[in-house]
């Protein structure tokens, strides 16, 4: 096996391979790094009831709905992150022996990054961003306290012994991430799994890569090189200055993948008929509260689609009908979009709503607040309105002590001059009458613009919003729908 090809797989060097070998008896083989070693400490808590819990919680969530290649599951992304976690480590203690990184420092990583998605709920982010909020309003919960809830629910019903409870509490902080200096732990540590400074993590490097790799999509950054590329100045990951552009490439792909796959309008179509379908069967199937109760969580994962489909609850019969609505494509259909202009997201946040559209109606129109759904959708490059890059601390190979920031002037004059977008999106639960939403929410967006007041001296307005003449529906719209074979 040639260096190029270890380099490719993450290994810091060709010794690191008779390494995992000597020290590991089972390995796995995975797409995106080849052979992953599991060491017995990762065996204890992969060959667990919770861990292959995430073999039935798709990564991708309702993206594979519309991505057939995206079937990948939580359970490999896991293998992934906790792989890049120890070899992120291993190399910092290998090239810099004087950060004094421990065993137990490189087993408490590598467990976080195994660990860190055991709390994800069905359809992953649908669940603790759209149904939680909607079946509990007001409740605070992420599936980071998800995971926390389920690690010690693994740690106490599988009798894993080789953990201490600052062990324990020294995971789930790496879990959950942190800026604020913690006793007694290097706080590089925390830039590895969950990275709060500016997102530069080994969760990200291996979902964005395994995602593209399963969907086709292309990309163009090499996470290897950073790895290789990277070390502690004052308790902080930097990375050599040469790795500017790969990890300008790294938030691209990031945003890039937001916009084309996971935020897809018929993707978005059909989690609003998930979350509907949940929130019918919520009051008897008691969903919502299994996220206190880690033997009921740890049934709940995307099968409960099946569970719904094969109930014969008559309060059921209405999310049994939604499902049944996905099986046939019969989805919940799109409407409309506008990308908003920065200055006007809080007003069009709170003004362009179901109700306001109905009230919007011409004479001959028949659709109800029901039939209405309006979405923002938020896109960035990962830390918001703000440059992800400006966040990075770098060093030069001339002194490898000192920490700086470069400006974007320094990578390229072909960067964006805004790293987040606000998009409006409108979808129906009644794909009949799409025209009649549509033309009511133009009408109120027109209203809108109308009212947004001009900049001293300026005419037009400073900012409105542009309806995409592409999207206009025809009066009379043709059928689109794919007709059947006629057997």
């Amino acid at each position: 096996m040639n260096q190029r090809t270890l380099l490719r797989r993450g290994f810091t060097d060709l010794d690191d391979l008779g390494d995992a070998v000597l020290d590991h008896s089972t390995h796995v083989k995975d797409p995106i790094h080849g052979y992953i070693p599991l060491s017995e400490d990762m065996l204890q808590i992969i060959d667990t009831p919770q861990f292959q819990r995430l073999r039935s919680l798709k990564q991708m969530g309702t993206s594979y709905f519309v991505f057939p290649g995206g079937s990948h599951n939580r359970f490999e992304h896991c293998i992934g992150t906790a792989f890049l976690a120890g070899e992120v480590v291993q190399g910092l203690a290998k090239r810099q022996p004087e950060l004094e990184i421990s065993a137990r420092d490189i087993r408490c990583v590598t467990l976080a990054g195994l660990c860190h998605d055991l709390g994800h709920g069905p359809f992953s982010h649908v669940f603790d961003n759209e149904f939680i909020p909607r079946a509990q309003p007001g409740a605070q919960w992420s599936h980071e306290m998800g995971s926390e809830m389920m690690l010690d629910h693994l740690i106490d019903d599988n009798a894993i012994d080789f953990l201490d409870r600052a062990d324990i509490a020294f995971i789930k902080q790496l879990i959950r991430g942190t800026t604020t200096p913690m006793r007694d732990e290097k706080m590089f540590l925390f830039d590895i799994v969950a990275n709060k400074r500016n997102g530069v993590d080994v969760d990200r490097f291996d979902y964005v890569q395994r995602d593209c790799y399963n969907v086709g999509e292309p990309s163009s950054y090499d996470f290897s090189r950073l790895i290789l590329n990277s070390r502690v100045i004052d308790d902080e990951i930097c990375y050599n200055q040469k790795e500017a552009f790969n990890l300008t490439e790294m938030f691209h792909t990031r945003y890039s993948m937001h916009k084309r796959v996971y935020s897809h309008r018929a993707a978005k179509a059909i989690e609003f008929m998930i979350v509907d379908a949940m929130l019918i069967a919520d009051p008897v199937l008691h969903i919502s509260q299994a996220v206190t109760d880690p033997r009921r969580y740890q049934t709940l994962t995307d099968n409960l689609l099946y569970e719904i489909e094969r109930s014969t609850e008559p309060e059921l019969q209405a999310a049994r009908d939604l499902i049944a609505r996905i099986h046939v494509r019969d989805t919940y259909k799109f409407v409309d979009e506008y990308i908003l202009p920065p200055d006007l997201v809080s007003a069009i946040d709170s003004s362009v709503t179901p109700v306001a559209i109905v009230g919007f109606r011409s004479d001959n129109d028949d659709f109800v607040e029901h039939d209405v759904l309006v979405d923002i959708c938020r896109i960035h490059f990962g830390k918001g309105s703000e440059n992800p890059i400006d966040h990075v601390r770098f060093f030069s190979k001339y002194n490898t002590t000192e920490k700086y920031h470069i400006g974007r002037e320094l990578i390229s004059i072909c960067v964006p001059e805004k790293y987040e977008e606000r998009i409006l999106r409108i979808y129906t639960r009644s794909p009949a009458k799409r025209g009649q939403i549509q033309r009511a929410a133009r009408r109120l967006i027109d209203k809108l613009n109308r009212n947004v007041p001009s900049s001293p001296g300026s005419s037009p307005p400073a900012s409105s919003i542009t309806p995409n003449r592409a999207l206009t529906i025809p009066a009379t719209p043709a059928n689109t729908k794919r007709r059947r074979l006629q057997l």
